[in-house]
């Protein structure tokens, strides 16, 4: 075969070119520490690069965003549990203390002081939030749990539903003494009361001041305009098995006056009754009604309506199916049990980890904070005043005893009846206090049961995350190493494969240095 200089010339140029297109491709890879610079030069690589990372791409989300938010609202729900607790420890410590017999003034007082404050912070842990998100109020999360200010205007429908074991045995006290002022109010011993004490079993809603009730049959008994209507009992299955008349009173005291000699009375004549007290929300049972409930294990459902909540009261939708029927024609219907009863829980997954594993991040109120807390604590609170005022009742008469304005027999004798009265109230209200207190204490345990079982929930589902944030861990170091294995080079291994092909390259420019040295002309 001839080979012309041409030909020569060429194959030099093609080969030198070639060792630069090395020297430049290793150059880049020693600039950039990466394989390829285009998917053109290694099909293969390019395309196991994308999908890994695509994959790096998705745990880093899960790894380095949703598992420390999660992180966050986890941690921030268990603090908030942990200060509702001791919150719940504080009012049974009250409860504890209130017990105790005998107490003296200031333990009474210290009682009461301390209740006040409890109170107030009793759903005020419930409005905890997460970075401008409220924790235990579903999907509402720009909402709070407790009303922040009094509102007068606000009102909802609400249904409640109970059960026989809902029903709670309670004291109510009617015809306090009032301390006389003057002599002639001393003398004047028929205005004497004579305080009575009436037991009935009871079922208390968890709002007061309520607007009227519904009966079964959809009657509005409001006090006034109607004051008696029936309300069904069922068995499990929704079966009628009775009703309970009811007549509706305004407050406690109307249902006193209504009643022989000031006394509570419940009509039964014409079957199980009960009485219904707006301003305190009870629906109080008479013998039989109580009675029949029991035996029958039955439920009822009471509906009611109310306008105007107080601040700290919780807000119905997160415990009760109700209707906000504030704007007239616009009803906002809230749906927090269904038919059979079942709670609903709007639950805020958070995507933790690959193949769409989630994590429920939040808690419900109604799984931390019983709605009957407040109430309770508020009866503690009338309760512990109400044995404040009948001992300070008792200590003034004893010292008007002592006055000299007071010291002729006839005043004596006479302020010795109004003590007598005076300190039957006050064993009253003692007696009440202690036994009261004592039964609290039994809720306030079922209240700590119900507030630890939470707190155990959000500890399982803190441990759940850390599992599963220490295998994302191990997933973003295995897919790192995989991905850098594909793509990148060790600078070390590229020096040396550089330094090879620069030397070759050098080495095509001095033998194409030499190729045409001697041409034709050297040869005539």
């Amino acid at each position: 075969m001839r080979i012309t200089n041409n030909m020569i010339l060429h194959n030099t140029t093609k080969n030198i070119n070639g060792n630069k297109v090395n020297v430049d491709a290793l150059n880049n890879q020693m600039t950039s520490q990466k394989k390829i610079q285009r998917p053109s030069e290694n099909p293969v690589i390019a395309i196991r690069a994308l999908r890994l990372r695509s994959t790096l791409s998705e745990i880093d989300q899960y790894y380095e965003n949703n598992i420390p938010d999660a992180e966050s609202w986890l941690d921030i729900t268990d603090k908030t549990i942990l200060n509702i607790i001791s919150v719940i420890q504080d009012v049974r410590t009250q409860c504890t203390a209130g017990a105790n017999d005998p107490l003296t003034a200031e333990d009474r007082n210290t009682i009461l002081t301390q209740l006040e404050k409890l109170s107030t912070q009793i759903y005020s842990e419930g409005n905890a939030e997460y970075a401008g998100r409220t924790i235990f109020t579903g999907y509402r999360t720009n909402q709070t749990l407790t009303f922040m200010e009094d509102d007068s205007e606000i009102a909802y429908d609400i249904e409640q539903k109970f059960s026989f074991s809902d029903l709670q045995e309670h004291r109510y006290y009617s015809d306090e003494v009032t301390v006389p002022n003057t002599s002639a109010d001393v003398l004047n011993t028929a205005a004497i009361s004579n305080p009575k004490e009436g037991t009935f079993e009871r079922i208390r809603l968890d709002y007061g001041k309520i607007d009227y009730l519904v009966a079964s049959d959809g009657t509005e008994i409001d006090g006034t305009t109607n004051t008696n209507g029936s309300i069904d009992y069922t068995d499990a299955a929704g079966n009628v098995l009775g009703s309970v008349n009811v007549t509706v009173y305004d407050t406690l005291e109307d249902w006193a006056a209504a009643g022989t000699n000031n006394a509570y009375e419940i009509d039964e004549t014409g079957g199980p009754g009960a009485v219904f007290i707006r301003e305190t929300g009870e629906l109080v049972l008479g013998k039989d009604a109580a009675s029949d409930i029991k035996d029958n294990k039955a439920s009822l459902a009471l509906n009611y309506s109310k306008t105007g909540f107080d601040k700290g009261e919780v807000r119905p939708e997160f415990y009760f199916n109700c209707t906000n029927k504030t704007v007239a024609g616009q009803p906002i219907e809230y749906i927090k049990f269904d038919a059979d009863g079942n709670e609903i829980y709007q639950d805020i997954n958070y995507v933790v980890a690959t193949g769409g594993q989630t994590l429920t991040v939040n808690t419900h109120a109604s799984k931390v904070l019983d709605a009957s807390l407040g109430r309770d604590v508020d009866e503690m609170i009338e309760a512990v005043r109400f044995a404040i005022d009948a001992n300070d009742k008792v200590a003034k008469l004893e010292e008007m005893q002592k006055m000299e304005q007071y010291s002729d027999d006839y005043s004596q004798a006479a302020l010795e009846s109004w003590l007598k009265a005076a300190k039957k109230e006050r064993d009253y209200a003692d007696d009440n206090m202690q036994k009261l207190y004592n039964s609290y204490i039994g809720n306030c345990d079922k209240y700590l049961e119900m507030a630890n079982l939470a707190h155990t929930d959000v500890g399982a589902k803190g441990v759940s995350l850390a599992l599963t944030k220490n295998r994302m861990e191990n997933q973003q170091t295995t897919v790192e190493t995989l991905k850098s294995t594909n793509e990148d080079r060790e600078l070390s291994d590229i020096i040396i494969d550089y330094t090879s092909a620069y030397t070759a390259y050098e080495a095509s420019l001095q033998a194409a240095a030499k190729v045409n040295q001697n041409t034709l002309l050297n040869f005539i």
